[in-house]
């Protein structure tokens, strides 16, 4: 620093320190308080505490890096010490993880430990400390950290276990003033200094005795200038991406820290030209393209390495965008590639929409003449970013071809595709006054409604799929789905049969009322599980409210099921939080079927799992394998209302606790004395566990499925191995360090454990499962993302592309792709992992 200025600041950035976030801790001071005799008395295992013993007990700390309720690295602890008069360590933790890539918001929590009883510990009391002070400058040297006693520190942003608390005593105002000596804020006078020490030393002594509090003191490294916070510049996005249809959107506003609104040191500058095309690259477009639209292109055919080259541009993802210069190629060949099924959405993107000339070729002349295209493409073609109303009616065109059970297999997808339809809002049509763009109506709309007008079951389905957007609290949508409605119901009574099967619907309406709002009813009570089933039971067996005998009605779950009532001595109420209904319904065939019916939960997102779990199942099916999935049926009748299938079967720990392992339980259903391959058990059953075990391990993965544990993984007696409650998925976890292949100990255990035939036998299935899931990506990545505006949680202002597309590893061949999923497969195996990732996975299958 130059001392002829003062005004001169010097500081570091903290993207350009490259070195590992390193501390030390340093010791603790404080009295601890042992426990009174008649509390050791009262409770006998307290005497084992080492705060008992006369000696200093064996105390370590843990420490763990946290940002953003979220921990960057595993929990770091200190080595084993013998300690006389004092706790002191004195020991350097480095983590993995360098400066320049800690978040603003990154934490270190300090939890010390002691001997609770011979084989557990006790956290003595935690702390959490803040990386970087509130003007975003990184902590550097001596801390002292308050412990919070007996308690485990919490790295959430709103800690309950701070460092420092706003009340100040003396040594926290005298250890900021030596912060300050050491900084060189205060001028230094030897003999001054020596005294003014030793006075503290003294003052530091008596606070130590008199207080209660416990402190950890920490060291953070010291640089030269202060570390101030910066993230690395990124490279700017090439600015010739721009989806297909044409309109242009605003940029992301960047994600800034709250103090940048109120800092009157900073403002923002807006540019005028962000907006606008760069005017070389347009130029550089229209000169490229101009002498392209003559009758040679038509004739134009590519050689064998342009071919290549498109090849490997109609097998990107829908989500990776095309350059210029692909774009260009791609219209240079736009004649050749009208016969390719697969190059027409990556044409659509290529095209220039704000240029009327190419706009009224592509779509007057080009696609009317192009190939039929696939399923996957059609519903591409009905995202958000399709504007054009004669390519989405191209789509839904495409979309008739698919008969009545594929078409149930999308109705919920296509439900949602109605919300970027033109009709949808007045304001998507006034977004752009190009000309050149039609903004009229697809027909999606007219599709839909025939198709449910025509098959009993679709229509039921897609009524109670716009009902549930009716109840939604965005009214502009809610007015928009009720006119679908309206329009849906008015065609019913038109057709044959009509006014019947509108009264069947209405009749629907009121069993699904009915059982809300006695399920609020008994949620909301006070009454014990017992008094909720006596009052469940005693309600469906009133005759007034019209459940223990109903005249033949098509379930709302199910409409092939016809049911005449409900039987009130088998039906209950669960034991969680919702206090769901189990409700048998009597079926006119003489059987029953049994459902689970929830109030004051959203299900959109299980029904949106067991949509895919069942197109996945179908897609297997498909290819001859059959992997015994039980995608069973679950409809949300309303935002925070719905109803599922229930298939009897015990949960895994339920089977654990009463048998012990799997294997047992299903030897105990299905036993069979002669096999020796099988343990015992009906091969049948054996072979059904292993192939379902197998697809569920891929499905789970392929959506990202969170928060296993063995009271959400189910088996049916007949050995139907299969997962439920899909509170989190792409990727989401309340736990750290999920796998991401979901297999625990007691799946392998009940094929005979990791060394058995069975166990490479469901290897192998997930290996061809998995290679056959991958050929169908695009669908699965296609219908995720036209649910993006459905309001479910996990999928909402999320980049579901990237978390889907990441799973399947398109950019990997075959052999490789089955390489990397083994891998993921053995590091998840209880019996290949080394010991600590062994004591993560125990601890992550634990609920």
């Amino acid at each position: 620093m130059d001392k002829d200025n003062r005004d001169d600041f010097t500081f570091a950035k903290l993207s350009d320190l490259k070195l590992p976030v390193t501390f030390r801790v340093s010791q603790l001071e404080g009295t601890r308080q042992r426990k009174s005799v008649v509390e050791v008395l009262e409770e006998p295992e307290l005497r084992y505490y080492g705060a008992q013993s006369s000696t200093l007990s064996d105390l370590y700390v843990t420490c763990q890096l946290v940002a953003e309720n979220k921990p960057l690295t595993i929990p770091f602890r200190t080595s084993f010490k013998a300690f006389k008069q004092n706790y002191i360590w004195n020991e350097w933790i480095t983590f993995p993880t360098r400066y320049c890539d800690l978040p603003l918001s990154s934490q270190i929590t300090f939890t010390v430990w002691d001997i609770g009883s011979p084989r557990t510990a006790i956290p003595v009391g935690g702390s959490t400390f803040r990386m970087f002070g509130k003007k975003g400058t990184l902590r550097r040297g001596k801390h002292r950290l308050l412990l919070w006693p007996d308690q485990e520190a919490d790295g959430s942003m709103e800690s309950k276990t701070p460092s420092k608390l706003g009340t100040r005593d003396e040594m926290g105002r005298l250890e900021k003033l030596v912060k300050k000596y050491e900084r060189g804020d205060l001028p230094k006078s030897d003999w001054l200094d020596k005294m003014a020490f030793r006075k503290m030393e003294e003052i530091h002594s008596a606070e130590t005795a008199k207080s209660n509090n416990l402190f950890l003191y920490i060291d953070i490294p010291r640089f030269d200038f202060p570390v101030i916070f910066s993230e690395p510049e990124t490279q700017s996005i090439p600015s010739t991406f721009a989806p297909q249809a044409a309109i242009t959107q605003l940029p992301m506003a960047p994600i800034l820290p709250p103090s940048f609104g109120t800092d009157p040191h900073l403002w923002a500058v807006s540019d005028p030209d962000m907006l606008r095309e760069n005017p070389v690259e347009d130029k550089h477009r229209r000169l490229v393209r101009s002498h392209r639209s003559s009758p040679y292109d038509r004739e134009l055919k590519p050689n064998a390495k342009i071919r290549d080259e498109l090849g490997e541009m109609l097998n990107y993802p829908p989500s990776q965008p095309l350059t210029s210069e692909e774009k260009d190629m791609i219209w240079k060949f736009r004649f050749y590639l009208a016969r390719d099924r697969r190059g027409l959405t990556k044409f659509l993107k290529s095209v220039t929409w704000r240029d009327p000339t190419e706009v009224k070729q592509a779509v007057e002349e080009l696609l009317p003449m192009w190939t039929e295209i696939d399923t996957d493409d059609a519903l591409e073609l009905l995202g958000p970013s399709t504007v054009d109303s004669r390519v989405r009616a191209f789509a839904v065109k495409q979309l008739s071809r698919a008969d009545d059970e594929e078409l149930m297999l999308y109705l919920l997808q296509l439900v949602q595709a109605l919300k970027f339809e033109s009709a949808a809002s007045e304001q998507r049509s006034s977004r752009s006054t190009t000309s050149a763009i039609s903004y009229d109506d697809s027909g999606l709309t007219d599709f839909l409604v025939t198709r449910g007008v025509q098959n009993y079951v679709l229509g039921n389905r897609l009524y109670w799929y716009l009902m549930v957007e009716v109840a939604l609290e965005d009214k502009v949508v809610a007015k928009m789905y009720g006119r679908v409605v309206y329009k849906f119901l008015n065609k019913i009574l038109e057709s044959e049969g009509g006014s019947e099967r509108r009264e069947l619907m209405r009749r629907q309406g009121l069993l699904v009322e009915t059982l809300g709002k006695r399920a609020r009813e008994i949620r909301t009570s006070k009454d014990s599980r017992q008094k909720k089933i006596e009052k469940l039971r005693s309600f469906i067996n009133d005759p007034k409210n019209g459940l223990v005998d109903i005249s033949a009605l098509p379930l709302p779950l199910n409409a092939r099921v016809q049911i005449t009532g409900i039987n009130a001595e088998k039906s209950s109420v669960f034991k969680s939080n919702q206090y769901p209904f189990l409700l048998y319904f009597k079926c006119t065939d003489e059987t029953e079927y049994p459902i689970i019916f929830k109030d004051g939960d959203d299900m959109r997102q299980d029904q949106l799992v067991l949509q895919l779990f069942t197109l996945m199942d179908r897609l297997l099916r498909k290819e001859n394998l059959d992997l015994k999935l039980s995608p069973y049926d679950v409809l949300a009748t309303g935002p925070q209302q719905g109803m599922m299938q229930f298939i009897p079967s015990k949960t895994i720990a339920t089977v654990v606790s009463e048998h012990g392992t799997a294997l047992n339980y299903l030897r105990a259903n299905y036993p069979d004395e002669g096999s020796v391959g099988t343990y015992g058990v009906e091969p049948g059953v054996i072979d059904t566990f292993v192939r379902s075990c197998a697809g569920y391990c891929v499905v789970t993965y392929l959506l990202g499925v969170g928060d296993r544990h063995l009271d959400n993984l189910l088996l049916t007696p007949d050995g139907h191995f299969f997962h439920v409650d899909f509170g989190y998925i792409l990727g989401r976890d309340p736990k750290p360090f999920p796998p991401p292949v979901k297999v625990c100990k007691e799946m392998v255990d009940g094929m005979g454990g990791a060394q058995s035939t069975h166990y490479v036998r469901f290897k192998n299935f997930c290996f061809t499962a998995f290679t056959i899931l991958r050929k169908s990506a695009n669908l699965i990545l296609n219908l995720v993302a036209l649910m993006v505006d459905a309001n479910i949680p996990d999928i909402k202002h999320r980049d579901v592309h990237e978390q889907i597309q990441e799973k399947f590893r398109l950019d990997l061949t075959e052999e490789e792709a089955i390489k990397h999923f083994e891998a993921l497969l053995n590091e998840t195996s209880y019996f290949t992992v080394v010991l600590d990732r062994i004591h993560d996975l125990a601890q992550y299958w634990r609920s």
